[in-house]
């Protein structure tokens, strides 16, 4: 299983840096390996926000990116649910201060090492981090 952080699908969605790269990546993947979290929506609603509040996407840019991601997900991503555990887990993982883990990153890793699955991110940190607790990542 491939889990798919917020920064990849904000890439593939608006124009970045590392659209491109993003989405030839996600061309040679097969559907079915391909998952999120309930989480990574919670990010993906606040990245946009957070682009239309400093001028990087305009409201129908928004509109269209929110529109593409919940079509990606009825289509063609698993969306994994989120328990207690992945928030404890998390907290553990957070509580390794010198890997500087963001809460929702840390969150992110829980749920992948729950569910054996790999996290393909565009963030070094997390990636790094991720390998230092035994979660299994690929940077992009």
């Amino acid at each position: 299983m491939l889990y798919l952080d917020t920064s990849l699908l904000v890439a593939a969605l608006t124009r970045e840096i590392k659209t491109a790269i993003v989405l030839a990546w996600l061309d040679d993947q097969e559907p079915a390996e391909l998952a999120i979290s309930e989480w990574v929506a919670t990010e993906f609603s606040a990245a946009l926000s957070i682009k239309l509040r400093t001028g990087q996407i305009e409201a129908n840019g928004r509109a269209s990116a929110l529109a593409r991601f919940a079509g990606l997900c009825r289509e063609s991503l698993a969306v994994l649910p989120i328990s207690d555990i992945h928030f404890r887990t998390a907290a553990r993982f957070a509580d390794q201060h010198a890997l500087s883990l963001r809460a929702g990153d840390a969150l992110h890793l829980a749920i992948c090492a729950d569910h054996g699955a790999t996290l393909y991110t565009l963030d070094r940190r997390l990636s790094e981090a991720g390998s230092v607790l035994g979660t299994s990542t690929t940077l992009l």
